[in-house]
């Protein structure tokens, strides 16, 4: 007989049931019932309550776990550091869409106007300076840094710090890929890159237009399209309360 597997630590546990909890939201929403999320994660439905107190405990902190901080870090890190910058500028909007369309909709299926306030936050929905609001602050500083290395080797060229373009990119993709915020209309993946990119750098009299000044360019059928909003409405917060 093959020995029994080590029985997973509590906080082994814990992320398993975040883990599959999450994915169940997107699929069921709120009507998600303990009994699956123990199914889909292979444990007893009584271990859910050894380790949260209720399920809406249990949802709150799945719902925390997607908007914390770092969720994009390793993709930024994994941009082709030998791609031209408008290259690498449009994988980091693809990388920013994909985040911020998958929390709008995660806040749509859920009817919740914000993300909820993790478990340390104060009354003001801050951190409370505990280890884990110390943690999620690093990998925020960690996110806005590896953004800002994507302009960072063209620093000369630009008008404002790399910090502050990544800051404004950001901005503008996250107000662009809200439904509600973008009216309906969607900001495609050039459109915020061309705004932003060619809105920043010193061209010289004479210089070639731009992709999106290019008559030729525009009629170019692979030109990247916004991400299809997964509903008509919905309200969300970029990863903070706001």
């Amino acid at each position: 007989m093959p020995p029994r597997a080590a029985p997973l630590s509590v906080e082994d546990r814990r992320e398993r049931l975040v883990a599959t909890t999450l994915e169940l939201l997107h699929e069921h929403g709120p009507a998600v019932t303990t009994r699956r999320i123990a199914e889909a994660a292979g444990v007893a439905e009584g271990t859910i309550f050894r380790v949260f107190a209720s399920k809406d405990e249990l949802v709150t902190a799945a719902v925390c776990k997607a908007f914390e901080p770092g969720g994009m870090l390793a993709d930024l890190q994994a941009i082709d550091p030998e791609a031209t910058l408008r290259e690498r500028t449009l994988a980091l909007v693809r990388i920013l869409q994909q985040r911020y369309s998958g929390s709008f909709a995660l806040l749509h299926r859920l009817g919740l106007p914000q993300p909820p306030a993790p478990a340390d936050a104060d009354s003001d929905g801050g951190s409370d300076g505990g280890a884990d609001g110390t943690r999620r602050a690093g990998l925020a500083e960690e996110t806005m840094h590896a953004m800002a290395e994507v302009f960072a080797p063209h620093a000369d060229e630009l008008t404002m710090p790399p910090a502050e373009v990544a800051r404004l990119l950001r901005l503008l993709t996250f107000t662009g890929t809200h439904p509600r915020l973008a009216g309906g209309d969607l900001l495609s993946t050039d459109q915020i890159v061309d705004t932003v990119l060619y809105g920043v750098l010193r061209r010289e009299a004479g210089a070639p237009p731009t992709p999106s000044e290019d008559p030729a360019r525009s009629e170019d059928p692979s030109r990247s399209e916004p991400l299809a909003s997964p509903h008509p409405r919905a309200d969300g917060a970029e990863g903070n309360r706001r």
